[in-house]
């Protein structure tokens, strides 16, 4: 267990500090838990998620379709016609992001949203890299509101036996919906403050783009609709949402090409896929598996009950921020499938409602991913949608609005169901 707690800590702090080269150095790490045997040959196909690679290979080639039409700089055009200043627009494209994630993939989100915040940047001549940074957290932290929003929450409605509607209202009280919400509106707030010095007016008078086609836009739209009425389905295939995504992109390059009758018009969009982006979450999802087989998870889960001890506040208490911190740097599916069946042993143990703890794994699981770059897959895509347009992020760039972010939306959450559930 030692060498893999050091490989993957080493892989970090080098993903870190040499932030040009991460897909590199993931895959190098990934390669090395294979051929130490940390990770079985066995379990390799395993610990890689197809599903999230699948979607982001064909959000990407379709956003690139949506970008060609135009729609992108139409509804920036729009959001410009309805707010004063660049630092309004910040706050509102954030807000639009999270509401799109509590129904839609939180990478799928970003995918979509992204080129309309490049686009604003553009016209307003502003730097689209903190922009792009508030939309990726803001869709990890509305991503716990529904069942429908996240990998965790689906983990959780299915392990609790809870419905949709129980994520709005649970043993007659306000729900985690409304917990989340509450920490969108303060992390709002402080995304406001951050762009405090963004007071750019925003002109009123250029005219509104010109949409070329809008075949690409009803795709997208169809995406995001099949995706959440995919939600719903049971027991569905674990690479649904990919193949949705997938099959949506051979559609719009098979119209792409029957317009224009030229193999760009399938290879074009096929470029815009962000490869680089792909191999780092593959390295990443062969680290957490690597170390995941030679029993960290399970070490730090079972390291969490005991700091608990007896105390329930104080058990909460670590479930909530442990959770923060280990989702910082791992992917916080694995921690969740572990963590379940303990709480549940715990609450057991106790003789008390697991709902609390329940609630406390999935906000602090799902949020923790804000403090980092390479905390969340939602994080990573972001930046390397910056990174394709000419952006290079800096740790510094992410830390000054996640870690904020991530504590405004934890805290009031924290509080919140302490005070309803406990």
């Amino acid at each position: 267990m030692i060498p893999a707690i050091l490989l993957f800590a080493v892989t970090y702090v080098l993903m870190l500090a040499f932030s040009k080269y991460r897909p590199y150095i993931a895959l190098a790490s990934g390669l090395v838990f294979i051929v130490t045997k940390m990770l079985p040959a066995g379990q390799i196909l395993a610990a890689i998620d197809f599903n999230v690679l699948m979607m982001i290979a064909g959000t990407m080639g379709l956003v690139s379709l949506f970008i060609e039409s135009k729609m992108p700089s139409l509804l920036a055009d729009l959001v410009m016609e309805k707010v004063p200043n660049v630092r309004w627009a910040a706050v509102c494209l954030s807000l639009f992001a999270g509401v799109i994630s509590a129904f839609v993939d939180n990478v799928a989100t970003v995918l979509m949203v992204a080129p309309v915040a490049l686009e604003i940047c553009k016209k307003l001549k502003t730097n689209p890299v903190p922009f792009i940074i508030s939309i990726a957290v803001s869709s990890n932290l509305q991503g716990a509101a529904t069942l429908v929003g996240d990998t965790t929450a689906i983990m959780l409605g299915s392990y609790a036996d809870m419905s949709f509607l129980d994520f709005f209202w649970y043993q007659g009280k306000p729900s985690i919906f409304f917990a989340v919400e509450l920490g969108a509106i303060l992390s709002a707030v402080i995304i406001y403050f951050l762009f405090r010095k963004e007071k750019g007016a925003v002109s009123k008078e250029n005219p509104r783009t010109q949409v070329t086609d809008y075949v690409p836009s009803v795709l997208l739209v169809g995406t995001i609709v099949l995706l959440i009425a995919a939600s719903f389905i049971p027991n569905k295939p674990d690479i649904t949402n990919g193949l949705i995504c997938i099959t949506l992109m051979v559609i719009g390059l098979a119209y792409n090409y029957s317009k224009k009758k030229t193999a760009d018009a399938v290879l074009a969009p096929l470029k815009e896929i962000d490869f680089q982006t792909i191999g780092l979450l593959v390295g990443l999802f062969l680290m957490i598996g690597g170390i995941t087989n030679m029993g960290v998870i399970d070490a730090a889960a079972n390291l969490l009950a005991k700091l608990g001890g007896g105390n329930i506040f104080l058990l909460y208490t670590v479930i909530v921020w442990a959770s923060v911190l280990i989702s910082a740097f791992i992917d916080n599916i694995p921690y969740v499938a572990t963590m379940l069946p303990v709480i549940q042993g715990l609450a057991a143990t106790l003789g008390m409602d697991p709902s609390l703890l329940y609630f406390g794994l999935l906000s602090g699981a799902t949020l923790g991913g804000n403090c980092t770059p390479i905390g969340a897959s939602a994080n990573i895509t972001g930046i390397g949608i910056l990174r394709k347009d000419g952006h290079e992020v800096k740790n510094s760039d992410f830390f000054r609005i996640g870690i904020p972010f991530t504590l405004a939306a934890i805290v009031p959450a924290y509080i919140y169901f302490w005070l309803l559930f406990a």
